[in-house]
């Protein structure tokens, strides 16, 4: 998990969209608290070669049919225990309210729905395997990594250098913070913080975009420039304030950012995002990736199926679906810079 972006510490600032879809979201979050750590959840595969994205969504996703079949040569790579199983078990840390668009409960109230459970759906797809979803609390993911009861994590982990010391990485999506502005709003954040100067941004207190943010707005001040930053304690106030003017933008988590674009589209209110910004800084591009215990033999088939997916065009469909096209990766490499230690 990145560190702007702990699960606990979504739930607590509101990045579930809370003024559109209020009522919904406390239905999946009671409907995922509901859900055992260690229970699986996984939605079923449809038709033989064909993996649903954004089932049972609500709203989250536009529900996508993608054809995936197994590449042999790639299932070679596994390692023989996991290719003698016939199935991927995949750690989600989504326990105990998830995540939209991320992972979270979906519409039925038991299936663990969202980008990530679905791109290791994918994933396992190319592998020839069957994917079997185990749920946990953001701590417990690593444990279960540790113990072998999880082969691969699929939960928005980023790639850091403190954490190669234990795990194998193969990313498949950018670790990017965004600006969020009213869709009638002309402003874009051109990736130099000069032109922040004169505006209003929300910012969750003791996040990693705070401290971004609050560097920006010391460099401001020296060139003689103001930068207003507001908290709010929750999502909603922020929402609100947004909507009512009070702020200009908010800066957050991407999916967030993306997600409520999408369930505010018909509303008075509808937002954009309004440019990103790499999770571990300027002068490197953060990476989420999946996540496998150190020296398992999982991280090349899990790139080069990941890779598969990329060149074939099913990635692309599956970013499309939730609303995340802005963080695609070119390609999945194993163990890629990763955030470093003295920032991880």
């Amino acid at each position: 998990m990145p560190t702007h972006l702990s699960l606990r510490g979504l739930t607590r600032r509101g990045l579930i969209r809370g003024v559109t879809a209020a009522t919904a979201v406390t239905t999946l979050a009671t409907g995922l608290a509901a859900c055992g750590g260690d229970s699986e959840a996984a939605a079923k595969t449809g038709s033989a070669g064909t993996v649903t994205v954004g089932q049972l969504s609500n709203g989250a996703a536009k529900e996508t049919a993608l054809k995936v079949s197994e590449v042999k040569s790639i299932n070679a790579e596994l390692p023989a225990s996991v290719r003698k199983s016939g199935k991927l078990v995949i750690g989600i840390g989504a326990l105990p309210a998830g995540t939209a668009p991320l992972n979270y409960v979906g519409s039925d109230q038991k299936t663990l729905t969202g980008s990530e459970p679905d791109f290791g759906r994918l994933v396992a797809a190319v592998l020839g395997l069957k994917p079997e979803i185990k749920n946990f609390t953001w701590e417990n993911l690593f444990v279960g990594i540790d113990s072998g009861k999880v082969d691969v994590a699929f939960s928005n982990v980023t790639d850091t250098e403190e954490r190669k010391k234990k795990y194998d990485f193969a990313s498949y999506r950018k670790d990017n913070l965004a600006f969020e502005v009213l869709k009638k709003s002309t402003w874009n954040f051109d990736g130099d913080y000069e032109n922040l100067a004169g505006l209003t941004v929300s910012v969750g207190s003791g996040t990693n975009q705070e401290k971004i943010l609050l560097e920006w707005k010391a460099k401001l001040a020296k060139e003689g420039k103001k930068l207003t930053v507001k908290y709010f304690p929750d999502q909603n106030a922020t929402n609100l304030a947004l909507g009512s003017g009070r702020i200009d933008a908010f800066f957050g988590p991407n999916p967030g950012v993306a997600y409520r674009a999408r369930q505010t589209a018909r509303t008075p209110n509808p937002t954009r995002g309004a440019g990103t910004f790499s999770g571990a800084g300027a002068s490197l591009q953060g990476l989420i990736a999946a996540t496998a215990k150190k020296g398992s033999g999982l991280a090349k088939p899990l790139a080069d199926a990941i890779n598969h997916l990329i060149e074939n065009g099913q990635y692309a469909k599956w970013l499309a679906a939730y609303n995340l096209a802005n963080e695609a990766v070119p390609t999945s490499r194993v163990n890629p810079p990763g955030l470093p230690l003295d920032n991880s």
